[in-house]
């Protein structure tokens, strides 16, 4: 597809169908990742592709907990937005509910991270973020290419060490990210963002 129709139509799908993804098209989505700009062209961003069933229910469950003190009862998240009115964003809220549900049925979790050369501190991997997250992007506009839903997370990340122990990760690997990624249950459609007007400022903030 045209790049500005992905751009414009790549909406965060988190509700996605348990049918498994063929291995060569994950791949695929990988290798467009690491195309993106990679910063001094050290080319440490990682990635684990996690279908293992008791894999995936153990990253669930930790998602699963972090998503209930984001979004739950108690969590304090605003109803609306300024730019986002509360029906709007209760079916948004919904959608991540719904997934932090249905994780361990969705067929792939990927998890971009960042191998250094040796081992460093939660605060100085920071700094390798620059290279992950355009990659992270890429891979994103990639399944949306391919017509398959996709929506990166944190949360499923947020206790750092459970993290660390499922997924095995060496002391010079940092996690960033969590990506489902699945054929969604619903349609692609545009995406709803500010008018450049209102985010642009020139030379100068004022």
């Amino acid at each position: 597809m045209d790049l500005f129709d992905a751009l414009y139509h790549c909406r965060a799908m988190r509700r996605l169908k348990p049918d498994p993804v063929p291995e060569k098209l994950l791949l695929e989505l990988v290798d467009a990742a690491n195309q993106a700009p990679s910063g001094s062209n050290l080319q440490g961003v990682r990635w684990i592709i996690v279908r293992d069933a008791g894999q995936k229910a153990a990253l669930a469950a930790l998602n699963r907990k972090a998503v209930e003190a984001y979004a739950g009862a108690m969590s304090g998240r605003p109803a609306a937005l300024p730019h986002q009115p509360a029906d709007r964003r209760e079916r948004m809220l919904g959608a991540v509910l719904w997934q932090a549900e249905h994780m361990a049925e969705i067929p792939a979790l990927i998890i971009a991270c960042h191998q250094f050369p040796a081992p460093v501190s939660r605060g100085e991997a920071a700094r390798a973020s620059g290279s992950v997250w355009p990659a992270v992007q890429n891979l994103l506009l990639a399944a949306r290419a391919r017509e398959l839903g996709a929506a990166p997370t944190t949360l499923g990340l947020v206790d750092r060490d459970a993290a660390r122990a499922v997924l095995a990760l060496p002391d010079d690997v940092e996690a960033f990210c969590l990506i489902p990624v699945g054929y969604p249950t619903g349609k692609f459609g545009p995406v709803t963002r500010l008018p450049v007007e209102e985010t642009v400022h020139w030379d100068r903030w004022a």
